[in-house]
């Protein structure tokens, strides 16, 4: 009789602490989209930045979500920006999360304006891939001319409200993605042959590269493996020529930050980056498919170009034969 109440007992207590503990429930969808507004706005520029969203994603139910200087803080000082609480915030987000269909995200302008200044919609993608998103459709706007920084940290802090706390280490290594695939861009952009699509491709592709090389984040890669991923990539994308030295380490690092927050080990994120690379083909057919018809075009020279130089090497060794005869 003692040890059945003793068992008893154990089992009252381990309930206890089961109902006690905090519950989060996780779904694939949400019941809604949280729009992420800036808390710098006017009424009236709260009112239309939200119209704009839920117009833009084809809903009416958004749940609202205040960003501010404290959220900046919270999600993108780690990564080395220097926000304080006090900091203005004005570009906004509305997230929407999907069963499936990866990572989508469409920059809305504000009474027919693009206000974004910087952040472009794949550098947006990709950072919302490293920092651990998966499907989901994010709609970015701004009232003001704004770099978008207060709209990702918008789409982080819409994912803690409903119970997915990203991990801060994936964040961190997102925010400083972004920062090098903007600046990388702004440096080349008035660049023959360059487009903002092929570096993001690339890197999306370098993703996709790594996370099979690494068996999902089960085997750490070396920075020379890396390296020679992204040579690949730059090379697909016809990028080598233009991406230099420096710019070219910087692609390396975001992915060895990438490779360190933890993010190849997410279940997803392959798929995801696959979908992401597809989708930014898709976005831009015209221009990969030229892309791919000169990449075929260099092998096919460099394949004949070796023919031509064994047929040239046969005959160079019959002629050198014949003068040793001659001698």
């Amino acid at each position: 009789m003692k040890k059945f109440m003793k068992w008893l007992g154990l089992a009252v207590a381990g309930l206890a602490l089961l109902t006690a503990a905090p519950h989060v429930v996780r779904a694939d969808t949400w019941s809604q989209p949280v729009a992420t507004i800036g808390s710098s706005l006017t009424a009236e520029q709260k009112s239309g930045t939200l119209s704009t969203l839920q117009n833009a994603a084809g809903v009416n139910n958004a749940s609202q979500l205040t960003v501010n200087g404290a959220t900046l803080v919270k999600y993108l000082n780690p990564s080395g920006s220097t926000f304080t609480e006090s900091s203005g915030v004005w570009s906004s987000a509305l997230v929407q999360k999907t069963d499936n269909g990866g990572i989508n995200v469409k920059i809305v302008p504000y009474n027919g304006t693009n206000n974004i200044t910087t952040i472009t919609a794949d550098q947006y993608r990709n950072a919302a891939l490293t920092a651990g998103v998966s499907n989901a459709n994010l709609y970015i706007t701004s009232a003001v001319r704004i770099d978008g920084s207060g709209a990702l940290a918008g789409v982080y802090a819409a994912f803690a409200q409903n119970g997915e706390n990203l991990n801060n280490q994936q964040i961190n290594a997102a925010q400083q993605e972004v920062n090098t695939l903007s600046s990388i861009t702004q440096a080349n952009k008035d660049k023959d042959g360059y487009s903002d699509k092929q570096l993001n491709n690339a890197v999306a592709g370098a993703k996709q590269q790594m996370a099979s090389q690494s068996n999902n984040g089960q085997q750490t890669l070396s920075q020379n493996q890396i390296g020679n991923i992204v040579d690949s990539q730059l090379k697909q994308n016809n990028l080598t020529t233009i991406i230099n030295n420096n710019q070219r380490q910087l692609i390396i690092n975001l992915l060895v930050n990438v490779q360190k927050a933890g993010s190849l080990k997410n279940n997803d994120f392959k798929a995801q980056a696959g979908k992401l690379a597809d989708s930014i083909q898709n976005s831009a057919k015209g221009l990969f498919d030229k892309l791919n018809k000169s990449l075929n075009t260099e092998e096919n020279r460099n394949f004949l170009q070796k023919i031509w130089d064994g047929i040239v090497s046969f005959f160079n060794g019959i002629a050198q034969w014949i003068q040793s005869l001659i001698k």
